[in-house]
């Protein structure tokens, strides 16, 4: 591969051509080197494709050689199968556990012709722009285990409050109320007595796709011990709508069948409650103190049974406990 990078280099100087195709391959090193992200990277990639190529159908992933599991980073265009007949696929090799894979699919034979004429310039710049992917790559590990938990791969605690107090800051004016959402399985610890922590585990992923699959892609939602997470509601929704959120991540997560034995098909239903508190940002007070009122709110909700909404407001004297 890098063979093909020194003949450009040596032809380049008597081949308009390849001249040309030598300097589309700087231009694109040098544009990724600008990239904060390995997304922005895939953009800047797929935007080199088609300025150059003429290529609209692009799929960028990562794939994880250690668990045999891929990542779409990217999806541009109309979907494509690796077997189409003017599919192409190419592996930027980052000498790191995750490999970036580039596939796209050309809109006809004449189409796929000429890319096929031009394979070696796009091998030569994939080769090129390697290291720039393997940083990006690296950076992406570093963030994400620094702020994401290992086992359901939503944000820690730490990590949403510094977003959301980021958020807060850059929206000033425009959002007036934030919802908090503490979730908890209700009797999660007899899932460890009774089955094991791999058992606990699914359960807490399954909560989490369900969580995602309820919310807005700007909310946000973090894992803050063993069984309780936090959603924030952030999409300018009212009141009544950050309620209907939390009443169907009740009702959805209380149909789900969880797999705890694959050999003799053996699921599990749980349910979940969750505490619910408003912060109004116009207001004095701060995002630690609703975090807490809304686990207040959820104690309260596991005390009333399972599958409970309770909210803060709601509370009275009497409900009122003493934390040691």
């Amino acid at each position: 591969m890098k063979n093909k990078i020194l003949d450009l280099i040596k032809s380049s100087a008597n081949n308009e051509k390849d001249f040309i195709a030598l300097n589309s391959i700087f231009t694109l090193h040098e544009q990724l080197q600008y990239a904060s992200n390995i997304n922005q990277m895939a953009e800047d990639i797929y935007t080199w494709l088609n300025k150059e190529f003429s290529i609209d159908n692009v799929v960028f992933t990562l794939f994880d050689i250690n668990t045999n599991s891929r990542e779409e980073i990217l999806v541009k265009g109309e979907d494509f199968y690796l077997d189409d007949e003017y599919s192409c696929f190419f592996i930027i090799n980052t000498h790191t556990n995750l490999n970036a894979t580039v596939s796209f699919n050309a809109t006809s034979n004449v189409h796929f012709q000429i890319i096929q004429s031009k394979y070696n310039t796009i091998e030569a710049a994939f080769f090129q722009i390697s290291p720039i992917i393997q940083n990006g790559i690296i950076k992406k590990n570093f963030i994400e285990s620094s702020s994401l938990d290992s086992v359901t791969k939503v944000y820690n605690r730490s990590y949403l409050i510094k977003n959301l107090t980021k958020h807060l800051s850059l929206s000033k004016n425009k959002e007036t109320e934030i919802y908090f959402l503490m979730i908890g399985v209700d009797r999660f610890k007899a899932v460890i007595d009774e089955f094991d922590y791999d058992v606990g585990d699914k359960v807490l992923i399954e909560l989490a796709k369900v969580i995602h699959s309820n919310i807005n892609e700007f909310d946000m939602v973090a894992r803050l011990n063993a069984d309780e997470f936090l959603v924030t509601i952030v999409s300018n929704s009212s009141e009544f709508e950050a309620l209907e959120t939390a009443q169907k991540i009740i009702k959805d997560f209380s149909c789900k069948k969880i797999l705890v034995d694959e050999e003799k098909q053996q699921t599990l239903l749980k349910t979940t409650c969750i505490g619910f508190e408003k912060l109004d940002v116009t207001v004095e007070g701060s995002i630690t103190d609703s975090i807490k009122n809304a686990d207040i709110a959820l104690y309260e909700a596991k005390n009333k049974g399972r599958s409970q909404l309770f909210k803060y407001s709601d509370l009275k004297d009497e409900d009122t406990i003493d934390f040691f």
